[in-house]
């Protein structure tokens, strides 16, 4: 399902600034706003997206989140809980002239419909018999506001795959607020693309009391220039020449521990046949074994040959080879 275009929402280009996003939202937020359309539902529905969209467009963080996943990334990372966390809606509406009452409505109905107050596993508070779900949600007044957990925070960090053939520790700087953060980070050897570390409590503060949010290292294995991993089992290949692939040789071979290895190629070796390096492929995080490595032989045929081997060459032909 692809992800929401907040910079369409908006009608504002990628490089708009901060000032720029401002505005389009209130030209927007005036034109659907529902006391301007009343009893319009599709209106209604407007408003909701836009604000979703200022929501995230207007925070740096958010939309320093936004541009790195792209649409659908960032929505398959980050809930409804997430986007709108930290957003003070009382405030900007305040900002814009617009009413409370139906503003706020809208929006508790839509947050209800999200479960019940708000839940979110227990981020935010449950509502009790006549509260504002909309109220819970932006902190609230008086004695309904109760600690909201600040957001998680995700940090991509880029790996080789030299770097996850054993467990090793990784520091890592960030900012929050403006503050320069520094972790560390063990990485597991074996360690997947795409896969998520978390570091409880090393997020974003939380309000009102509430505990800090969580950090997710995001694993981003970088392409290598040799081996091409295919599960666990890393692959490279290897050209030899025709005459190599009938009579049989021998070949050296990296490993990724940064090895070299001499490989028996047996006589009659087909092209794209696979040759087997046992336990010289990358560890499994589960039971700390080793995958494989696979030599791919591709058997080079020269485009030139002098007079004297195109002469072998028709006197292999004419014995039938």
């Amino acid at each position: 399902m692809a992800g929401k275009d907040y910079y369409k929402i908006l009608e504002v280009s990628k490089t708009a600034s901060a000032g720029e996003i401002k505005k389009a939202y209130r030209k927007l937020a005036l034109k659907y706003h529902p006391d301007r359309n009343k009893g319009d539902k599709s209106s209604e529905a407007k408003f909701k997206e836009i604000s979703e969209a200022y929501a995230v467009l207007s925070d740096p963080e958010k939309k320093k989140q936004y541009d790195m996943f792209g649409a659908e990334g960032f929505q398959s990372k980050f809930s409804q809980d997430d986007i709108f966390r930290g957003f003070d809606f009382g405030s900007v509406f305040s900002e814009f002239g617009f009413g409370g009452g139906k503003s706020q409505n809208i929006f508790s109905q839509f947050f209800n419909g999200m479960g019940g107050g708000m839940g979110g596993g227990g981020k935010y508070q449950r509502r009790t018999s006549g509260s504002s779900p909309f109220n819970s949600f932006t902190g609230g007044f008086g004695s309904q506001a109760r600690g909201i957990k600040g957001q998680n925070l995700v940090y991509e960090l880029p790996l080789t795959l030299e770097d996850i053939t054993k467990t090793a520790d990784k520091i890592i700087s960030y900012q929050i607020n403006g503050r320069q953060e520094t972790v560390s980070v063990k990485i597991p050897a074996g360690i997947q693309s795409a896969q998520k570390l978390r570091l409880q409590g090393k997020g974003y503060p939380g309000s009102n009391g509430g505990p800090p949010g969580d950090l997710h290292i995001l694993i981003k294995l970088l392409d290598h220039p040799v081996f091409r991993r295919v599960n666990n089992d890393l692959y490279l290949q290897k050209k030899i020449k025709f005459s190599d692939a009938v009579l049989g040789t021998e070949i050296e071979v990296p490993t990724i521990d940064k090895k070299v290895l001499k490989l028996k190629v047996p006589p009659g070796t087909q092209d794209n046949s696979k040759l087997r390096l046992k336990g010289c492929g990358l560890p499994d995080m589960k039971d700390n074994g080793r995958a494989d490595a696979y030599v791919e032989i591709s058997i080079e045929v020269p485009k030139k040959i002098n007079s004297k081997q195109e002469a072998l060459i028709k006197s292999l032909s004419e014995s039938g080879l």
